[in-house]
């Protein structure tokens, strides 16, 4: 399977956009973390390979989650970013979990893949 690594961070004034990506190659169940100093780690969003996402409350609706599974890219589009949006982002990946006879790519999946992060920083 290909190593995570993610690309894209940087910085930019409150309001702007910012594109992080990651190689997708394999990964059934895909996923952005991110930890800002002094707070715990945080799930941002997931991606089955199917497509299907689910997001924190905290970035619906300003972030997007899409993999292009030709290019084997995962891709996370932020725009409206906030101060509180500094941190570093991590991408993950993991096997979907089982409940029921059901499949979950959510943030309770254990994710045994992590790249080493993309610093992202909001500047007010």
């Amino acid at each position: 399977q290909t190593q995570l690594l993610e690309s894209g961070g940087g910085s930019v004034q409150a309001g702007g956009s910012l594109r992080l990506s990651c190689p997708a190659a394999g990964y059934l169940c895909m996923a952005w973390f991110r930890e800002a100093p002094g707070k715990e780690r945080e799930g941002v969003g997931t991606v089955d390979v199917h497509g299907t996402t689910t997001y924190a409350d905290s970035v619906k609706g300003r972030f997007t989650i899409s993999r292009d599974n030709a290019m084997n890219t995962l891709s996370l589009q932020m725009n409206n970013l906030k101060p509180e949006d500094t941190a570093m982002y991590y991408c993950a990946a993991g096997r979907p979990r089982v409940s029921d006879y059901v499949s979950f790519c959510d943030f309770a999946v254990e994710f045994t893949n992590w790249g080493q992060g993309a610093q992202v920083t909001v500047t007010s």
